[in-house]
């Protein structure tokens, strides 16, 4: 159960349905990291906009009932709720169909959100939502209002073909913590022409060049590897039967970034979000309801 004065994490992006061929499920990369941060205790907050309209009032509803801070979701009048349709033909690896004009590409630096933000001891985002020049500012407007000591975490999440050098260059020089799969990490060693091979050479580029003090890189069933100037951790998966791997990357990250304000070490980071991500994994769709499961887990690793 999230107290008062747990520390506030922003999911600062897309707010969307996931449409699956027999369900619609709510989802939403940063919104996802924030419904789950939620799950371990903190405060998340989604930071987007939806429509005012029935699939608005819906994705409203549904994070309220499970006790989210929904004052940073912004109301569209004139452009309808985001919504992606999911393939799960190739059920560990969804393909997704974004569609394009939705209420979340039109996100505002509202007072309140940029308020908010200064208070925030970690803002999570990705490169998705910056497709539209309106939310690509309006993120950056909120990241330049973070304070000091704020993590920020740029989650990459590549989808198709909504990327571009110059964006995920400016959100790697506001980030903090970047955290990507192998083939992104690939993307981005030819866009900003960085090795990676080894990735520790990546790494220490990013740091160097960017001053990322976290690279964590997620290898699916294979685990995954983090790395600070200062240690490396390379941690193998667990075998776990998937249900559906929508969400299970954002878990991972809502579990990174409550381990790292808790003050754990690199090791039990890695081992803890790998495993929330693997729970979310072989559960339906983005939001599962986990907390009993996560509250175990953090007290078997902590």
């Amino acid at each position: 159960m999230t107290s008062a004065d747990a520390p506030i994490v922003i999911g600062l992006g897309e707010l969307l349905w996931d449409v699956f061929p027999d369900s619609r499920r709510p989802g939403g990369a940063p919104s996802n990291v924030a419904f789950q941060a939620s799950q371990l205790g903190l405060t998340g907050i989604v930071a987007s906009r939806v429509g005012q309209d029935e699939p608005g009032d819906e994705l409203l509803s549904f994070l309220k009932a499970r006790g989210l801070d929904t004052s940073l979701i912004q109301r569209d009048a004139s452009r309808e709720t985001g919504r992606v349709t999911v393939d799960m033909s190739d059920g560990g690896h969804p393909d997704y169909v974004i569609h394009e004009n939705v209420a979340w590409d039109y996100l505002e630096p509202t007072s309140k959100l940029i308020d908010t933000a200064r208070s925030a001891s970690a803002i999570c985002f990705g490169t998705l939502a910056q497709r539209s020049p309106v939310t690509r500012e309006t993120i950056h407007e909120v990241l330049d209002a973070a304070c000091d000591d704020c993590l920020i975490v740029y989650d990459v999440n590549l989808r198709q073909h909504w990327y571009d050098r110059e964006w995920i260059d400016r959100s790697i020089q506001h980030a903090s913590v970047l955290k990507l799969n192998r083939d992104e990490a690939e993307v981005i060693g030819d866009l900003l022409d960085i090795t990676t091979d080894p990735l520790d050479a990546f790494a220490m580029d990013l740091h160097e060049h960017y001053g990322i003090d976290l690279v964590c890189v997620t290898r699916a069933e294979e685990g995954c590897w983090l790395w600070t100037s200062f240690e490396e951790v390379d941690l193998p998966g667990t075998p776990i039967d998937v249900v559906d791997a929508v969400g299970a990357g954002d878990a991972f990250s809502a579990a990174l970034i409550a381990s790292r304000l808790w003050g754990w070490s690199l090791r039990q980071s890695a081992e803890f979000a790998n495993a929330v991500g693997g729970l979310v994994a072989s559960r339906s769709g983005a939001m599962p309801a986990l907390s009993k499961e996560f509250a175990e887990l953090k007290a078997s690793i902590g």
